[in-house]
């Protein structure tokens, strides 16, 4: 197969052809060409103004609900959502029915997904069945393709158990995943804790619940001198903890979602439960914080926390609804209308360069002879979602009927195209 891109702007720092713009030549896989011009004909052709290319996007945090929970989505409808939202490699989390938490179940989603057109990583358990008890069989899941490890939607509140496992994932040079959330602090909470839940009548969920969490989890890893990453940040306390700690250790790494730099509490007054999500939503204050993380670079990329419900989680009383929203095929819009001053590159960075160097994949460099592992977007272009632009199996985004600012165009992986 020959395929064709005309005239595209490559947006890659690690490539020496970074800002040109030019025609790439793609041949069984390969980058085989790549020059100002090219003459040739090809079996496919990618003619788009305005069109930018970069190595394959990845998405550290996302739920495909296979196996256990098929209804709401499937390894394919979710590859498909995931090309969609421009993204090559998927890391997918443990809490499904059973959970990823042996290499039997990490086999099982790694033979199922071979022929999809999107790379599918799961992420093994750190304890059995994601519930915080003992550990789970860690070193033959990385043995078996586990990327890294994570109780997923699940924080692990035991000290002791978390030091445990940072230190036992240095034996392999492993990567720990925490969405920090002190469940012994309000569990009852359904939005951020202030002067809106007690105007909406909701109990709230604290600030601190999440801040306490990340400051031990900090604690923890510069004691077991070992690999954490932070995931789906919401308060301008943590982006503070993060930006003074990344300064003193290494090993630490962190990453907030679109929705929490798009949305903010306010949002939630008609109750709209596409907005119940775990960590809630924060302030305009936290809201412009994490923005601003995000352009200093103390946010080191972005996670969708892909979340997908069917119809009857979602279309209840806001007490009984279930936490999430689907995000990949939105993820990059919503970080580029809410932060709109980001350049191309700072995108990339974000969405390619810096979770390929956090989780160990290849770089996907744009250069002659290299395999082509490849994003297409214009970051210009406007879209309004849609029903129909969504190919999720499930539909619960708070993002339908908003015009967002930044298109996927499609992607280009194993040696296949996928348009948007």
């Amino acid at each position: 197969m020959k395929l064709l891109i005309k005239q595209a702007r490559i947006v890659d720092p690690a490539s020496p052809h970074h800002g040109q713009v030019a025609d790439l030549l793609i041949e069984n896989g390969i980058l085989t060409t790549l020059s100002k011009k090219i003459s040739v004909k090809a079996d496919q052709e990618i003619d788009y103004p305005g069109l930018h290319v970069s190595p394959g996007w990845v998405d550290c945090f996302a739920h495909f609900a296979d196996p256990g929970f098929e209804y709401k989505e499937t390894l394919e409808t979710g590859a498909a959502a995931a090309a969609a939202g421009g993204f090559t490699d998927v890391m997918i989390v443990p809490n499904t029915s059973p959970a990823l938490h042996n290499k039997a179940s990490v086999e099982y989603i790694l033979h199922k997904t071979r022929t999809l057109s999107v790379n599918i990583h799961p992420i093994g358990a750190v304890t059995r069945n994601t519930e915080g008890k003992e550990l789970a069989e860690m070193y033959d899941m990385k043995n078996n393709g586990a990327i890294a490890f994570s109780d997923g939607l699940n924080c692990i509140q035991s000290s002791g158990l978390f030091i445990k496992a940072l230190q036992y994932i240095k034996a392999f040079d492993g990567v720990l995943i925490q969405l920090p959330d002190d469940k012994s602090i309000n569990p009852q909470g359904l939005i951020n804790e202030g002067i809106l839940s007690t105007q909406l009548g909701l109990p709230g969920k604290p600030a601190i619940a999440e801040e306490l969490i990340v400051r031990r989890d900090i604690a923890l890893n510069e004691y077991a001198e070992s690999k954490l990453h932070l995931t789906a940040i919401s308060t301008a306390g943590s982006a503070a903890q993060l930006s003074q700690a990344k300064k003193e250790t290494s090993g630490l790494s962190c990453s907030a979602t679109p929705y929490h730099l798009f949305f903010c509490e306010e949002d939630l007054t008609d109750y709209n439960t596409n907005l119940k999500v775990n960590p809630p939503l924060r302030t305009k204050t936290d809201r412009e914080a994490l923005r601003e993380a995000v352009r200093t670079g103390v946010i080191d990329c972005l996670a969708s926390h892909h979340l997908p419900h069917e119809k009857d989680a979602k279309v209840v009383e806001f007490e009984y609804a279930q936490h999430g929203m689907i995000g990949l095929e939105t993820a990059f819009a919503a970080l580029r209308t809410s932060v709109e001053d980001l350049s191309p590159a700072q995108l990339v960075t974000l969405l390619a360069i810096n979770p390929r160097k956090i989780f160990g994949l290849p770089a996907a460099t744009i250069t002659e002879g290299q395999c082509a592992c490849l994003t297409f977007f214009d970051p210009a272009a406007h879209w309004t979602v849609t029903p129909e632009t969504l190919r999720s199996r499930s539909h619960n985004s708070p993002f339908i009927g908003k015009t967002l600012q930044g298109k996927v165009v499609g992607i280009f992986n194993k040696n296949a195209l996928t348009l948007a």
